[in-house]
């Protein structure tokens, strides 16, 4: 079974003075198709966690498996490889490009290995019916709203069929009803696909919706 397994992971970042240690010890552990919101005050270090799950940065000790691999053994080309072809990501600011079409967006991910065959078209455009956006294949970023537009961002961070997602505050920019459709549409591909899922997020209402919910304090998931 799909698992990530992190142990005792530490970060800590260098100072004039003593290091800035922002993560001390975290331990957790996902299976396929199932989810964990992080929580906690700014400047805890939930999006130092979520960047080292999404191999972004570098733990500065401690281990993290993802499918029984350590991809932090890779080098950095394979590494960016490795990533794009095993982890999904979701941001507040959805990053799509303003010059692509929505479909455009969505295959972004699969530009790595040169142009995207049928079969990735054809899940791209499933994926934008399973979103609701079937009649926006050509639209602009700018032509949609803020739900829309981070309703691309999860079918494009599902393209490559990952099997661990991370979000960081993807609801943060929407209103109440938006945040929510938002989150209750992630969870439900997320469950129904069987992939793992981590999300960091200030808002209680959202933590409450996934199955598991832990809080960093000085460094430490509790």
């Amino acid at each position: 079974m799909t698992k990530l397994i992190v142990s005792d992971l530490h970060k800590e970042y260098p100072t004039r003075g003593e290091p800035l240690k922002v993560l001390r010890g975290i331990s957790l552990e996902l299976t396929a198709g199932t989810n964990l919101a992080i929580v906690g005050p700014s400047g805890s270090g939930k999006s130092t966690l979520l960047h080292i799950l999404g191999t972004l940065d570098r733990p500065t000790s401690g281990t993290v498996t993802l499918d029984d691999n350590d991809p932090f053994e890779l080098d950095d080309q394979e590494l960016a490889t490795y990533r794009n072809n095993n982890i999904g990501f979701i941001f507040q600011d959805h990053h799509l490009l303003p010059q692509m079409s929505v479909l455009e967006n969505v295959l972004i991910p699969a530009l790595a290995d040169g142009k995207p065959g049928s079969d990735l078209r054809e899940r791209a455009l499933n994926l934008l019916e399973r979103v609701g956006l079937s009649d926006r294949l050509h639209h602009r970023p700018s032509e949609l709203s803020g739900g829309e537009r981070e309703r691309v961002a999860v079918a494009r961070s599902l393209i490559l069929s990952p099997s661990l997602l991370v979000a960081d505050e993807p609801t943060g920019n929407l209103d109440r009803t938006n945040a929510r459709q938002v989150a209750e549409l992630l969870l439900d591909i997320q469950r129904t696909d069987n992939m793992m899922l981590v999300v960091v997020t200030h808002s209680g209402e959202i933590a409450d919706m996934l199955d598991s919910k832990s809080e960093i304090d000085d460094g430490k998931l509790i």
